[in-house]
């Protein structure tokens, strides 16, 4: 909170009744600024559990537009056309457009309830929105263990692993992305 860096949202903690909503819905109050606009050109709602390369992340961004985008992981896991269903809830990412949409339209107001990354690609269907979207598949997968349709090895080519559900798997994916190469020791934390 001292550096501006963390929201809290005005709601009880929450996976699938309205949290995201209530984050999506109050950024464009939070972020209104007369000379600036768009404050961001995107928002993205992410997972504690997903790990994000964000060099690679930003230049998977630079191509694509501003406008009407919603970029992600297409589910269900075999799917690759980000027109049928939704992207995963380990992290999407949308242009400020649809956020602004989304504090505005009575669609997300009265569809609270659900799987929230299902309800928000609701949302995006019901409101004819996001015209561009963005399938980050393969670049985008879940951690390689336990194996599944979801899942792939490491690879440089990373954007986001997900499932990191425990210090082994954090630490793994760390090293293989060579995050704590030469990290000075410090009483804060522990790198084995």
């Amino acid at each position: 909170m001292r550096y501006d860096d963390i929201i809290i949202l005005n709601c009880q903690e929450n996976m699938n009744k309205g949290k995201t909503y209530t984050y999506f819905s109050s950024l464009p109050e939070m972020f209104y600024d007369q000379l600036y606009y768009p404050p961001y050109h995107y928002v993205m709602k992410t997972d504690d559990d997903t790990y994000i390369r964000l060099e690679n992340f930003v230049q998977s961004l630079r191509p694509l537009p501003r406008e009407d985008l919603y970029y992600g992981y297409v589910i269900p896991c075999p799917s690759m056309d980000p027109f049928v269903h939704y992207m995963s809830g380990m992290g999407y990412l949308v242009s400020w457009d649809i956020v602004e949409w989304i504090k505005q339209s009575d669609i997300p107001k009265t569809h609270l309830e659900g799987p929230e990354d299902k309800v928000f690609g609701e949302w995006l269907r019901d409101g004819h929105r996001a015209r561009h979207r963005y399938n980050a598949k393969w670049s985008m997968y879940n951690y390689p263990e336990p194996p599944t349709r979801c899942t792939h090895e490491l690879w440089p080519d990373t954007i986001a692993v997900h499932l990191l559900k425990n210090q082994e798997k954090w630490i793994h994916t760390l090293n293989y992305f060579n995050v704590t190469r030469g990290l000075k020791l410090s009483k804060l934390y522990h790198i084995p």
